[in-house]
């Protein structure tokens, strides 16, 4: 048996092995953020798939949370009822469904990717909104961007909070087990934490404590409504990659993760980057998995590891290493729906795992 094929227990629940498919925006709803088709044929095949959790893409917790129009949301119960047949048959292909509650900050009212990711402008497009950041435009990256962004008040503040804490509670209604917050990528919560785009001076800005206190009001508030029998992740950027500015970093990260342990989550899950044009990532396989292995070196808290990890035995060894708990793949499981039933072929050799109706491929 292979360690990646091995249960992963998270409070009352067993997941049955250590692969999930990370979130992937597939910028496919219409409309309103309301979940389609798509969304349930592209989720349901990585459960057929064999990924022991299937995790939605982001997420948005209020409408101007949205990257762009096209964005999936869960601020509403029609939202909720949309969801609900994704987790049923998550359920059913015996992986257990998560949900990533997203809010993207000064990186929302944009094109979808292939639309050029351009800003909408309010005066340009009934459809734009005006975005939040933790400081107003003219502050790189903020610089040009968008008119249309403004530094967030305290009412703000607090309206993401509910906003988090409510999305939370519609995540539980539509039959999701694990709630995963984004605090990652330039989003709003990685927006407040690093010190290369907070430039705030009340105490939401400047200290260490200060910066994450977002961070952390957020991850209480889905904690508080969240079951205490189901796991809470939380979702970071391990480095900006901005080495010879401040800017956050993974010294930064292993403090904060301590801290979230504390508050009640289960695992953290460590990408990085996605906050400033000027990072400098390295790239390759494995690239962001010493972020996730040194965070777990030096807490107590579970971590899962992601980037550029493409092979069975590359993940297998992730896990048997002790580097991770739990191994998150995106563009793989987009280029290949069955993965994990790859990976538990190769490494476990366990035709079993296969679904009934696809065995005779493998036996």
């Amino acid at each position: 048996m292979s360690e990646l094929f091995s249960t992963l227990p998270l409070r009352d629940i067993e997941v049955p092995n250590r692969l999930a498919v990370s979130p992937m925006c597939q910028y496919s709803c219409e409309p309103d953020g309301l979940a389609t088709e798509w969304h349930r044929v592209h989720l349901g095949s990585r459960a057929v798939g064999g990924a022991g959790i299937v995790m939605t893409e982001a997420t948005a917790v209020e409408p101007r949370g949205r990257i762009t129009p096209a964005d999936l949301g869960i601020w509403s119960d029609e939202h909720a009822a949309a969801l609900e047949p994704i987790t049923e048959f998550v359920r059913e292909q015996g992986g257990v469904p998560a949900i990533q509650l997203a809010h993207a900050g000064h990186k929302a009212s944009k094109t979808r990717p292939w639309e050029g990711n351009v800003p909408i402008r309010p005066e340009e497009d009934d459809e734009a909104w005006e975005v939040l950041s933790p400081s107003p435009a003219g502050y790189p990256p903020f610089d040009g961007d968008d008119p249309s962004i403004r530094k967030a008040t305290h009412e703000d503040i607090e309206g993401v909070i509910d906003a988090y804490r409510t999305a939370a509670e519609r995540s539980l209604s539509a039959g999701f087990e694990i709630a995963e917050v984004h605090a990652a990528h330039g989003y709003l919560l990685h927006e407040f934490l690093s010190p290369a785009t907070n430039r705030r001076e009340d105490e939401y800005g400047g200290s260490f404590e200060n910066r994450t206190r977002l961070v952390r009001e957020v991850t209480a508030a889905v904690r508080e409504v969240w079951p205490d029998d189901k796991p809470v992740f939380v979702r970071i950027s391990g480095t900006d990659w901005l080495d010879a500015r401040p800017s956050w970093d993974v010294e930064q990260s292993v403090q904060l993760a301590r801290e979230l342990e504390e508050l009640g989550v289960d695992l953290v899950d460590v990408s990085s980057g996605g906050l400033h044009p000027d990072q400098n990532p390295p790239g390759g396989p494995n690239f962001q998995v010493p972020l996730a292995e040194q965070i777990r070196e030096e807490t107590e808290v579970a971590v899962g590891a992601v980037g550029g990890i493409t092979e069975p035995e590359q993940a297998d060894a992730i896990v048997r290493n002790g580097r991770a708990d739990l191994v998150l793949v995106g563009r793989e499981f987009l280029r290949d729906p069955y993965f994990g039933l790859r990976a538990a072929d190769e490494l476990a050799d366990e035709p079993e795992s296969w679904p009934i109706q696809y065995r005779r491929a493998v036996e």
